[in-house]
């Protein structure tokens, strides 16, 4: 939901966590979970800031350093660091996270849109700013800092046949 699109009186429901000491913020609609990190395993040719995949309880899914996607540069991942499963559409990715904050319920009213910015062609990362008990968080879009899902090489296969 975006700042023109909140209807007025409805509350929004909203997860905190911090990378690289900022605050920023998703709805807890997309999130299925919070996992503890483990070690992901490579995948060969991806984006920089996709860490790999791990195993989610038989699912295989990415997982993305979001501090070097956000262009605050690599993470050194620890055990303290968590990952965020979140879904957007069919697809599900953890998200790396220095530390998870809090859930809190905020009017849409209190969401403020982002300045300007030229970002070329790349749609913007956020979509609304917060200030909430004397700290600024942002609010992420999901579908713009997630990578474009690539066909499978059966798939592609099968289609060029």
């Amino acid at each position: 939901m975006s700042v023109e699109t909140a209807k007025n009186g409805e509350k929004l429901e909203l997860i905190s966590f911090e990378i690289a000491g900022q605050g920023f913020c998703i709805d807890t609609q997309s999130v299925r979970e919070i996992r503890g990190w483990t070690p992901p395993t490579l995948m060969p040719n991806a984006p920089p800031y996709v860490l790999g995949v791990i195993n989610l309880r038989g699912v295989v899914m990415p997982v993305l350093d979001l501090r070097a996607r956000l262009g605050f540069g690599d993470t050194s991942a620890t055990s303290r660091h968590v990952y965020v499963v979140v879904q957007q559409d069919d697809r599900v990715v953890g998200l790396m996270v220095d530390a998870v904050q809090e859930t809190f319920s905020v009017d849409p009213e209190m969401l403020h849109a982002p300045p300007r910015m030229d970002y070329g062609d790349a749609p913007p990362l956020v979509d609304a700013i917060l200030t909430l008990e004397g700290r600024m968080l942002s609010r992420l879009v999901l579908g713009s800092l997630l990578p474009e899902p690539a066909e499978a090489p059966l798939q592609a296969a099968l289609v060029a046949a």
